[in-house]
């Protein structure tokens, strides 16, 4: 991946400093950690189990400062921040004759206070609409490569670019809309929640074909290192090497097949009409 004439985004909090905090809506006892741990295993969508968490939002907040300048990795995820922020702002303004308002990211360690409860590393990478912040701690890189076998520079970015998707997903309202069917709909939470990851996928594909367009910043074998990514924490993939077998009315976020069907999909279009994995009739 080439970043080498990639900006820094000026929208990184580092709160690894701070080490493990608990806080956002009141305390989280063992319990609730062990059901987020089981979550995080059976593919659950993260945001859904810290929306649970009791009680309104404290204020209370782990102290965040700017990344150090020799730190790779958040020089890293810095960059790819900034690359969609230029890729989105251009979207939202070519595409959609609107302005795109750029979420935070925020580097932690082991837990955070979010506006939608307490943050985990075990739950990996999370958007959370309440504050418009992706938070994530950079050991996930590591389990993303050793763990998951999805090694690569590319993998790590498309990884931000999903989250980045469910924040482009907060703008444009369909987060409130898929909120509200869950709410009026609840046996078809799953079903809504998977059309949503996928379609942060195909928005994280959309993404690197405008950003590789306008600034070239894709080299050989990114792509695969994607799709090797999308792969691996698909659904189906997940639960067969956590439980040994696959249960599809369970999923939330997609096979492995889907998800690589949509990245590419946005990857290959373009064009974000092509991401309405609500009006599919078949994902």
């Amino acid at each position: 991946m080439r970043l080498d004439n990639s900006r820094q985004s000026d929208n990184v909090e580092d709160r690894r400093a701070s080490g493990p905090r608990i806080g956002g809506r009141g305390t989280i006892g063992i319990g609730t950690i062990v059901l987020a741990l089981v979550a995080m295993y059976f593919g659950v969508d993260p945001s859904v189990v810290l929306q649970m968490a009791e009680g309104p939002p404290t204020t209370q907040q782990a102290p965040a400062s700017r990344p150090p300048a020799n730190d790779p990795q958040a020089i890293f995820v810095s960059k790819v921040l900034g690359e969609t922020e230029d890729t989105w702002s251009a979207i939202f303004q070519k595409d959609l004759n609107r302005q795109y308002v750029a979420p935070k990211l925020v580097l932690f360690r082991g837990a955070t206070p979010t506006a939608c409860g307490t943050g985990q590393s075990a739950m990996g990478p999370f958007y959370c609409p309440g504050d418009s912040k992706v938070y994530i701690d950079l050991a996930f890189f590591d389990e993303l490569q050793n763990r998951f076998k999805a090694p690569g520079d590319f993998a790590q970015a498309y990884v931000i670019a999903h989250e980045v998707g469910h924040h482009v997903q907060h703008l444009l309202g369909i987060s409130d809309q898929v909120d509200n069917l869950r709410r009026r709909n609840p046996s078809q939470a799953n079903a809504l929640s998977v059309r949503m990851e996928l379609q942060a996928d195909c928005f994280a594909g959309l993404w690197a074909q405008r950003a590789d367009a306008a600034r070239n910043i894709l080299e050989g074998g990114d792509v695969e290192e994607a799709l090797g990514a999308a792969t691996a924490i698909g659904d189906d993939r997940l639960q067969k090497q956590s439980q040994g077998y696959v249960v599809p009315d369970t999923f939330t976020h997609g096979s492995s097949a889907q998800r690589v069907r949509w990245f590419k999909r946005g990857l290959e279009s373009g064009s974000i009409k092509q991401c309405d994995t609500f009006s599919a009739s078949s994902l």
